[in-house]
């Protein structure tokens, strides 16, 4: 679905900090709703293109990606992420495509056929951006497998789904009061709800949470609505409270009740 999305210019490269830049992409429609989508682009210490969520690509773009690298990783990082993958790939034939766990599973299911990925790693980056991008699936739900990574020299985390955040401003007014019920409008933005179900192991997701926390991201990236360009800590703890906030307390339980047994045992 085309349209404006209240992010144009559309399908330019955006300068975020050096040697990273985001595409704002038009609106595709995702369960009858107008998503605004956004890919980020890592020039890596080689000079390729690392390209994670691939939007529409049109003949400007890529000529702006040619002027800055040569396009080649393709990031497939969710089950639900790849609608241009094969549109990338086409255009860039020596890409390597790489895929989370789900996605190619889920294209066929859509009729779509996807180049063969390699599979990301769930819990280390790949050999090609080794030491510049920190990378891991994160854990908790046997539906949602998305791969997140960190771009170390500009401390930005790059996500897809695990947090929306949709201008309310910008939507179509007829989508504002599902986007508010739905607690993902940009005033908190979060989790939508029908994948935080999905996260049935909670202590699982919580601790990836905290490996995430422990990189001191400063930016945090996004595919759909406002990404927030400082205080990115603040925003994952924000985004995550209760999460976070009950993990948090079971390991003081945990604690105390060591430290109990321990002097019990003396």
């Amino acid at each position: 679905m085309a349209g404006p999305t209240g992010y144009e210019p559309l399908n330019t490269l955006k300068p975020v900090a050096e040697g990273i830049w985001l595409i704002d992409g038009p609106a595709i429609k995702f369960m009858g709703l107008p998503f605004s989508t956004r890919a980020t682009v890592v020039r890596l210490e080689n000079g390729d293109l690392w390209v994670h969520s691939p939007t529409q690509l049109t003949d400007s773009l890529r000529y702006e990606l040619e002027a800055v690298g040569q396009v080649a990783h393709l990031i497939a990082p969710n089950w639900i992420h790849y609608a241009h993958i094969a549109d990338w790939q086409a255009t860039f034939p020596k890409a390597v495509f790489w895929a989370a766990p789900g996605v190619v599973a889920r294209a066929d299911k859509k009729g779509l056929t996807l180049p063969k990925p390699r599979d990301l790693q769930a819990d280390k980056a790949e050999r090609p951006w080794a030491g510049q991008l920190r990378q891991m699936i994160v854990q908790g739900s046997k539906v949602h497998r998305e791969a997140v990574f960190f771009h170390k020299a500009s401390k930005t985390l790059i996500l897809t789904d695990l947090i929306e955040a949709f201008e309310t401003d910008k939507l179509p007014v007829w989508m504002r009061p599902i986007v508010w019920i739905a607690g993902i409008d940009d005033s908190d933005g979060k989790m939508p709800p029908d994948m935080r179900w999905s996260f049935r192991d909670k202590a699982a997701l919580a601790r990836d949470l905290e490996t995430m926390i422990g990189w001191s991201p400063e930016r945090v990236i996004l595919a759909h609505g406002r990404w927030y360009e400082r205080n990115g800590v603040g925003e994952l703890e924000r985004a995550f409270r209760r999460v976070l906030k009950d993990h948090r307390w079971d390991k003081l339980v945990k604690h105390a009740k060591e430290k109990h047994a321990e002097h019990s045992d003396k």
